[in-house]
């Protein structure tokens, strides 16, 4: 039986863990997406999305003051694929780059916090799917009993809406 709140809860988990992802525009004439990494507000993992990066990336040139943004994660053990529509925007307030800030960030900008070419992205998802993938020899046992395996992926799949 299908679990959407378990797949929901994975997704969240592996993407606190694992961080980075494929981040682009959704309505990009070049359909270009890039490598970034997410912070997560919240304990529960569920809510804005905060993103370092330089003011001269295609991405911040192209964003503008926010436009619609896809979001495309696959944990790095292949079990979670996610796949997020939601609103990406510039958001530099100093408080809130101040609790995001960490030394992996500071690396890449030296003039820390002040640094002019800093500049944070808040994305907020609305929607998405996020699917589990079952380990391919369990799957692979379950077709040589006879399971039909596009059962079992039913339950796999959860259509999610992550708007507050």
């Amino acid at each position: 039986m299908k679990d959407d709140a378990r797949i929901i809860e994975k997704f969240w988990k592996a993407l606190r863990a694992e961080r980075t992802v494929m981040l682009g525009l959704a309505q990009a004439e070049d359909g270009h997406s890039q490598p970034m990494t997410a912070q997560v507000d919240g304990e529960e993992g569920a809510g804005a999305l905060w993103f370092f990066t330089s003011r001269d990336t295609d991405l911040a040139r192209s964003l503008g003051e926010g436009a619609p943004a896809v979001l495309n994660f696959v944990s790095k053990d292949h079990e979670v694929f996610a796949c997020l529509h939601g609103h990406l925007q510039p958001h530099n307030d100093p408080a809130t780059i101040e609790r995001l800030w960490n030394p992996f960030v500071a690396a890449w900008f030296e003039g820390g916090q002040q640094d002019p070419k800093l500049h944070l992205l808040r994305m907020d998802p609305a929607q998405g799917q996020v699917w589990l993938n079952e380990h391919s020899l369990i799957a692979g046992v379950k077709i040589l009993l006879g399971r039909d395996p596009k059962k079992d992926y039913q339950d796999k799949v959860a259509e999610v809406d992550l708007r507050p």
